[in-house]
């Protein structure tokens, strides 16, 4: 399974996401630290979901940040995570 992929079920098994949308922007950063061959190192995540509701800004990437602990220590380089509420 791709990293991508590995994300999306991984997020979608935790939060049951309304909205979750995983951009790989690794060839935008070709050269740059952290950059292989193939991609799949820079993501962009923008999730909605009730998990977050009541939740901090910088607890909700807490929460995706455990969840994706194992992809964070190996292939993903860099991350960025939009995680919103419903009624956000």
């Amino acid at each position: 399974m791709s990293v991508t992929e590995t994300i999306k079920v991984k997020l979608t098994s935790a939060f049951a996401p309304e909205h979750l949308a995983v951009i790989d922007d690794s060839h935008k950063h070709k050269g740059h630290g952290g950059w292989r061959e193939g991609g799949e190192t820079h993501f962009n995540v923008e999730i909605t979901s009730d998990a977050f509701s009541g939740k901090s800004r910088v607890d909700r990437q807490r929460m995706v940040h455990e969840v994706l602990a194992a992809e964070l220590a190996d292939r993903v380089h860099a991350l960025s995570i939009r995680a919103k509420a419903p009624q956000e």
